[in-house]
């Protein structure tokens, strides 16, 4: 008797499962058909088990390593941050710990200035109208879906990507973000990116090589394109070029998810005006820190050491895992601005709020170490620490 009622009630159950939510986006083509029958929810890799991606969408992240919500950011809001750009190029707003970048081809023209001149701004983790972007309770909910409760915001971009100049120095090479990233594991961090206006081909939308997240870190370096290339644009050097690729076409507020092994890139613009986006890097708080000598990683991470101790004076010779160590394993340690949003910290992972002395990363004694790490927790409502010293967060400098 019981057997015949459990029947149809699994049939219930599954039917919920298989529907397909008002958010949903499926409307891209893959690099292949997804079969019903070839998952079952223990097999899932890339998502944890959670009540608001619906099976369809846990399949396509699965398949293709990314996926795109519609509409999930307001119009408000994406009007928010764009003022709060336009305050930071008109230079009303310093944020301490604001990476600024510009384009290589219009770096020195004396006919760009303030948000012409900027096309990037990035680590704005100490914005308040910015960082609200990784709070915001319609982002946070799919970011759980990929990295759990306890969720770490590491690293932060506005992107204004700016008509091309002519030398093609607007469009960004192939690459995959776990290249700039010293931490583990991959499948428990994913990137929110945000369309602030209508984004396609014309001016240089997102290209995705669907099913890369299932292949492992390629080797990263510059491109050799005869317009140059951006500071930090690093880009694989031995992908396979006949990979299907999928153009991201998308509408201001429309979302996309994607593992830090996706292979990825941009076309340039081809309009007169700027391309906007905002996003974030979110990981799971019990993400741990590596030491990448010996890996494809270690030219970026001499690249930042050498940009670091240009600017600021930091010692070249401390590496990542001596910075590691000491600031997760050493009593001195430094206020890294990690903030809870739920659950608890990790000790010795990403989410441990931590001190380093000036002398363990190489600072001159006069400076009060604010070492960024660019690691936030997401938590809108925690008291914010102040920084002492405005300075980058060369472990993630990422383009």
């Amino acid at each position: 008797m019981e057997q015949s009622r459990a029947a149809p009630r699994l049939q219930v159950v599954l039917g919920h499962l298989g529907r397909p939510s008002a958010r949903a986006i499926v409307g891209h083509p893959t690099s292949g058909t997804i079969s019903s029958a070839s998952f079952h929810p223990q097999q899932f890799q890339y998502s944890l088990d959670n009540n608001v991606l619906t099976l369809e969408q846990r399949k396509f992240y699965e398949e293709n390593g990314y996926l795109v919500i519609k509409n999930l950011v307001s119009d408000a809001d994406i009007q928010r941050f764009r003022n709060e750009f336009e305050k930071i190029c008109r230079k009303e707003v310093k944020p301490l710990g604001l990476t600024v970048m510009r384009d290589v081809a219009i770096l020195k023209s004396e006919y760009a200035h303030g948000e012409k001149m900027i096309t990037k701004v990035q680590d704005f983790q100490e914005d308040k109208e910015l960082f609200r972007y990784c709070t915001l309770p319609e982002i946070l909910k799919y970011v759980e879906c990929f990295t759990g409760p306890n969720i770490m915001a590491m690293h932060t971009m506005l992107i204004n990507k700016p008509p091309d100049a002519g030398k093609k120095t607007s469009r960004h090479p192939l690459h995959q973000d776990l290249h700039y990233f010293p931490f583990r594991p991959s499948n428990l961090i994913v990137c929110a990116w945000t369309a602030m206006e209508p984004i396609d081909r014309n001016n240089g939308c997102l290209v995705v090589l669907p099913g890369t997240h299932r292949g492992s870190l390629k080797p990263h370096d510059y491109p050799k394109w005869e317009g140059g290339v951006n500071k930090m644009f690093h880009g694989i050097q031995d992908y396979e070029e006949n990979t299907a690729r999928v153009h991201l076409v998308m509408e201001k507020g429309d979302t996309v998810f994607f593992h830090p092994l996706l292979i990825h890139g941009s076309g340039r613009n081809k309009t007169q005006g700027f391309r906007k986006a905002i996003s974030c890097h979110f990981a799971s708080a019990d993400c741990h820190y590596i030491s990448v000598k010996g890996t494809s990683q270690e030219n970026i991470e001499k690249e930042v050491g050498g940009l670091a101790n240009k600017l600021y004076g930091i010692a070249n010779t401390v590496d990542l895992k001596r910075r590691n160590k000491a600031a997760f394993g050493n009593k001195e340690r430094m206020k890294n601005g990690c903030r809870k949003a739920k659950g608890k910290r990790v000790t010795g992972a990403v989410g441990q709020r931590c001190e380093v002395s000036s002398a363990e990363v190489g600072f001159p004694q006069s400076w009060q170490c604010a070492w960024e790490h660019g690691c936030h927790i997401c938590c809108p409502h925690t008291e914010r620490l102040s920084w002492v010293v405005s300075s980058p967060c060369p472990e993630l400098l990422s383009p």
